[in-house]
């Protein structure tokens, strides 16, 4: 018999909210995340801002034996790890089922700020033997799945997806393809970034992506005309993903169902999208027609949306030749309006917010967008929640590479 996926936990430690109450009443209120960086000193760059996570203590989490080996990509993501578990309900259960609990999670780049912290330590005292023998597995991306599954004894597969801004994305379709092909019965995946230190700010400031809220213009402005680039964010979001079957056995709680994903890449360029969008539409169908969902069937899309002209355009474009044709556009936001561009954690945080919203059948707005851009075309929600039945939606990833990810979720049927 055909396997369903649903949902039965998330847990988030995002620029707007630790825990996903905080992130679901802060993401409906429009409230932004953005901010004077604070994790670094950043008086010489260009660009002074970015979505931090605020108030965040890695001993509310873990123990003094974790927190202090881990960078703080690592730690967000085993914080936002142990909200999910106990979200679902298996904090008590983990020595009868955990080992066959995979843990699958995304990141683009793994331990950043630890690892520059001893480059520049290196530099400066031109002396090898001051790098910390801690660093190997402190920046490497698996630490934090690693992490996970030790924290919690969870002896399934252990892995990492780094595909750019899609890690998280890809992660959450990894960890389904286990469910589907009875490798697990539950899978802890999602997606974890904290890019805001020095060396990766500076590149990113190099690239002119980076919006620089000037002239007290509110910042990242999506699918807005007067668009200047996104700004860069940190966070965690981790889901409990399982086989509907063993969730009702056990009585879980359901927050949505994942009929289908797709992934793909569009040979394009590794930096820029393909204008037409036709990849990224392709993406789009392949996951809708895994999900057995008719474009008109859609309610809403969570975009990518980073608020980069090319990438803005481009996604649009893709969405109107999916839904553009069949005479009912869905209702369309971007969530890094507020909580920034999260990088490899941005498709598992804009995943739980697109389950939250199916929840409780209402969209959050796409804020600081003020003059849609014509060449944008969509049914763009702005500035304002609205109140809507959503039933199935689809959450989108795109990143560098050209890789392209897309993730579909209904409300729960029993």
């Amino acid at each position: 018999m055909k396997r369903r996926i649903v949902v039965t936990g998330m847990g988030a430690v995002t620029p707007i909210g630790i825990g996903i109450k905080e992130l679901w009443e802060a993401s409906i209120d429009g409230r932004s995340g953005v901010g004077e960086i604070t994790l670094f000193d950043a008086s010489n760059y260009e660009t002074k801002i970015a979505a931090e996570v605020k108030n965040f203590n890695p001993a509310d989490f873990m123990l003094p034996e974790v927190y202090r080996k881990t960078d703080r990509f690592a730690q967000l993501g085993i914080a936002a790890a142990k909200m999910a578990l106990e979200d679902a309900g298996l904090d008590s259960q983990y020595e009868k089922t955990a080992n066959n609990i995979p843990v699958i999670i995304g990141s683009g780049l793994g331990g950043s700020l630890f690892h520059e912290e001893q480059i520049f330590k290196l530099v400066e005292d031109k002396n090898p033997r001051h790098v910390l023998s801690s660093s190997v597995p402190r920046i490497a991306p698996n630490a934090v799945s690693a992490h996970i599954a030790m924290v919690y004894k969870l002896r399934g597969p252990n892995m990492a997806i780094s595909t750019a801004c899609s890690s998280g994305a890809n992660a959450i379709a990894t960890a389904a393809q286990m469910l589907k092909t009875r490798l697990a019965d539950i899978v802890v995946t999602g997606g974890v970034e904290c890019p805001i230190s020095p060396c990766t700010y500076a590149a990113y400031q190099a690239l002119r992506v980076l919006a620089k809220g000037s002239n007290g213009r509110k910042v990242p402005r999506p699918f807005d005309k007067n668009r200047d680039g996104f700004v860069l964010g940190e966070g965690a979001g981790i889901l409990v993903l399982e086989d509907y079957t063993r969730a009702i056995k056990r009585g879980a709680r359901i927050y949505a169902e994942l009929l289908g994903y797709s992934s793909n890449c569009g040979v394009y360029h590794m930096a820029a999208p393909e204008p037409g969008g036709a990849d990224a539409a392709l993406a789009i169908e392949s996951a809708l027609t895994m999900a057995k969902i008719k474009p008109e069937q859609v309610d809403y899309v969570n975009a990518h949306a980073t608020a980069t002209k090319l990438n803005d355009v481009a996604e649009a474009r893709a969405i109107n030749i999916v839904f553009g044709g069949n005479g009912r556009q869905p209702y369309v936001t971007s969530s890094k309006s507020e909580i920034g561009h999260t990088i490899g954690a941005a498709g598992a945080i804009e995943a739980i917010l697109t389950i939250l919203s199916i929840n409780d059948d209402i969209i959050p707005p796409t804020i600081n967008c003020d003059e849609l851009d014509e060449e944008c075309n969509l049914n763009v929600v702005r500035n304002k929640a609205y109140k809507n039945p959503v039933n199935i939606a689809i959450s989108n990833s795109f990143g560098f590479g050209s890789n392209n990810a897309v993730l579909v979720f209904k409300k729960p049927a029993w």
